[in-house]
């Protein structure tokens, strides 16, 4: 499974990139206001340090005014996938920037017909929304499950990007899924790596490595 950073924060960007666990990036408004950048800048900021699909959304409702927005952000770099809303003019969009050869990615997706239009759309990426469906009463990774069978039957090439993920179970259950990609925040991203039983156990051998008094540099 791919990893995308959710993030248009620079340095966690680049920390993340170094270690290979960055295979691209989704930015939205809110991160873009959280990051406090001009979007065009620290866009083209991003598509320099990743090489892999970096999703920059647009912010028209109107499908005209998407499709022009788009070209403008595809434009920032090879590497851009425009994101669209599931909506009937994002769906508009969506068919004429791909038309275009520009990858776009379907947001705010929460159900298996959307995912299944987004498709026949000719969506490059499809992101449903796990945890704001968690959030709701409704089981989010079901979403995941049912657009996974879907794209299957019919061999559909929409990559499934599970997205709103909040935690380390989110992931791992994604990835048994199915799951294309998964767009995670930086500091879930780092918690994948966590288990009480790996520092336990890392700290039995320091103990008794102490012990022997011995030193591997020096």
């Amino acid at each position: 499974m791919k990893f995308f950073i959710d993030t248009a924060e620079i340095d966690e960007i680049r920390e993340l990139a170094a270690t290979g666990m960055v295979d691209g990036v989704t930015t939205n408004p809110s991160l873009i206001m959280k990051a406090g950048r001009e979007i065009l800048e620290v866009t083209r900021e991003i598509c320099a340090i990743v090489d892999g699909p970096v999703s920059a959304e647009v912010t028209a409702t109107a499908s005209e005014a998407m499709i022009a927005e788009g070209t403008k952000l595809a434009a920032i770099a090879p590497n851009i996938a425009v994101k669209v809303p599931m909506t009937w003019d994002g769906l508009k969009a969506c068919k004429a920037l791909t038309d275009a050869g520009h990858m776009v990615n379907v947001t705010l997706c929460f159900s298996a017909n959307q995912a299944l239009l987004a498709a026949k759309a000719g969506a490059t990426f499809i992101s449903p929304f796990i945890g704001r469906l968690d959030d709701i009463g409704l089981e989010g990774m079901e979403l995941i499950a049912d657009i996974r069978q879907i794209y299957d039957n019919y061999q559909f090439e929409t990559q499934i990007l599970a997205a709103s993920i909040r935690t380390v179970n989110h992931v791992a259950v994604a990835a048994k899924i199915g799951a294309d990609v998964a767009t995670i925040p930086p500091a879930v991203v780092k918690k994948l790596a966590d288990h009480p039983l790996t520092d336990k156990g890392l700290d039995a051998f320091l103990a008794d490595w102490a012990k022997t008094g011995q030193k591997i540099l020096g």
